[in-house]
């Protein structure tokens, strides 16, 4: 990448490498990894089961702590906050989809998505407000009372995106986002992903094993024994 696509990149990635264990038991999950992501680019990020795509990721979100290198979102490395600083940075600057959906059972759907905007600072009703305005632009305005277990699995998917856009995050995290879903719905929700991070010009990046979703990426990469090789 070239150095006006670096600087304008909201997301960098600079030799980052997660090691786990010490000495003869030592594994590292993760080896130099180097990206950068601009505002309103879709990067998914394949590979085998145990390449350590899910170990990247958590490190771009945040949540885990790299071994070496470094990991800037709109020029604040992140990677060097102490630990009591990244609950906040998780909050606001990232939105996260995961496979699971990851909704409380017992509070509705809008509720799941107005508490995440309550836990970043917003009062009730604004919380409310802005969660409803969300989710109706996703087609879920007549589900907004509905508990978990009256959604189908996509309309699941769809309060997860509508909770990971609610404090207007730099980027979104997708781990595995259509492993729950059939094909057809799968990609559709894939689409409305899309569609938003263009709109919005927000960065998103995706870690799947789904061969179906590679036409909404603006590039594809492929991540193998913990390290970015030619797919």
């Amino acid at each position: 990448m070239n150095d006006e696509a670096m600087n304008n990149a909201a997301l960098i990635v600079e030799g980052v490498t997660k090691r786990y264990g010490a000495g003869a038991t030592e594994v590292t999950a993760v080896r130099e990894v180097s990206m950068a992501v601009a505002p309103g680019e879709i990067v998914l990020i394949m590979g085998p089961s145990g390449s350590g795509k899910t170990t990247l990721l958590s490190m771009l979100g945040a949540l885990l702590k790299p071994t070496e290198g470094a990991i800037q979102l709109n020029g604040d490395m992140i990677s060097a906050l102490a630990e009591n600083r990244l609950p906040d940075i998780r909050l606001i600057k990232f939105g996260f989809i995961f496979q699971d959906f990851n909704l409380l059972s017992a509070l509705s759907a809008l509720e799941n998505v107005a508490l995440v905007a309550q836990l970043a600072g917003a009062k009730g009703r604004e919380a409310r407000k802005r969660a409803a305005g969300l989710m109706t632009d996703l087609g879920l305005g007549e589900r907004l009372n509905f508990l978990p277990e009256k959604l189908s699995g996509g309309e699941k998917q769809r309060v997860a995106i509508a909770r990971a856009l609610v404090n207007d995050p730099a980027i979104i995290l997708a781990d595995e986002p259509t492993a729950n879903l059939d094909s057809k719905i799968g990609h559709e929700i894939m689409r409305l992903l899309r569609r938003i991070a263009k709109e919005q010009n927000r960065s998103v990046v995706i870690v799947s094993h789904d061969q179906r979703i590679k036409d909404i990426a603006d590039r594809v990469l492929w991540l193998e024994d913990g390290q970015f090789k030619e797919m």
